[in-house]
């Protein structure tokens, strides 16, 4: 099943397909590819004609949200002007019925761990018809970089994770296949066995995050060992390992960093492409940014706290 979001293109528009890429569940899960129209473009399937692609993962809790929703769009929109396909994809939300469990936190524990694995292999799939079309939507699959907002930001993050380490998920991915980065707003990782530790070569990752984020953890935050390991962790991780990121961290900001790059920071995002997926940068950036002008806020929260933020009734 297809969908072209108009008929009649000037030249350089940005146009979207819409496409069934897998049903789970009973469920059909859908992905908009939006690129850019090119009346006068010629078949070219050389290695410097080929575009990046971005697949962006939508925020929501694992509870909600939409792939094409409205304040998205200008996004897509700019990356794709910028050079950058864009692939908006449906994911499964494991968390969309919440009823019975209140209270009951070993149920929350297997609730949270199962929304995102599930997640994580939609992503998967989603990855795997991207690198299937890549010919034909004239996409370099090597430079498919994950992106995400909240917890799609986790989605992306413990995808790359789970890749890294070899999880059985990741083995559905092309053989040798690497992701050409990671760009997570207000991401995390979440771990039910204790502090997660990298392995292999992560591909280039963008973190952006606020230090009073009551929503996705700006460290970490666990208890026995389960908990949501976040960006100023994943950028321990990465100096440990001697591998290219970008951290994009600002004081006392809280859950709004999951969108404002995105509304912001899109040619921040673009140069980031650029030079770490596209020109292979190997340096580490970290931008902290104060505004001055701001209010401190709280920086320091419980599981509970985070809980709390996510799913009080």
């Amino acid at each position: 099943m297809m969908s072209v979001a108009t008929t009649l293109y000037a030249q350089n528009t940005v146009v979207k397909q819409s496409l069934c890429y897998a049903e789970r569940e009973h469920q059909q899960l859908s992905l908009d590819h939006y690129t850019l129209f090119d009346s006068e473009a010629k078949a070219d399937d050389s290695a410097e004609s080929l575009r990046p692609c971005l697949i962006f993962v939508f925020g929501g809790g694992f509870a909600g949200g939409e792939r094409d929703n409205e304040a998205y769009i200008p996004f897509f929109e700019a990356m794709v002007r910028g050079g950058v396909d864009v692939v908006s994809i449906d994911y499964r939300l494991g968390l969309r019925m919440l009823a019975g469990i209140d209270g009951d936190v070993r149920m929350m524990v297997g609730a949270l761990r199962n929304a995102v694995d599930i997640a994580v292999q939609d992503l998967y799939t989603a990855t795997n018809y991207v690198v299937e079309h890549s010919e034909a939507w004239n996409i370099n699959p090597r430079q498919i970089i994950l992106c995400g907002s909240s917890a799609g930001a986790i989605t992306a993050l413990q995808a790359e994770w789970g890749r890294c380490i070899g999880s059985e998920a990741a083995q559905v991915l092309p053989e040798e296949f690497r992701y050409g980065g990671v760009i997570a707003c207000a991401g995390a990782i979440f771990s039910t066995s204790g502090r997660p530790k990298w392995a292999g070569e992560p591909a280039p990752i963008m973190l952006f995050h606020g230090t009073s984020d009551s929503n996705v953890p700006y460290n970490c935050a666990s208890m026995f060992g389960v908990g949501f390991y976040g960006s100023e962790y994943i950028a321990g991780q990465l100096d440990k390992l001697g591998s290219p990121y970008y951290f994009y961290s600002v004081a006392y900001a809280d859950h709004s960093i999951a969108i404002t790059p995105l509304v912001e920071q899109s040619d921040l995002i673009l140069q980031f492409i650029d030079e770490y997926v596209v020109r292979g940068a190997q340096r580490r950036t970290i931008a902290e940014v104060v505004v001055l002008n701001g209010t401190k806020g709280k920086t320091r929260f419980s599981v509970m706290d985070y809980l709390q933020s996510n799913y009080a009734r």
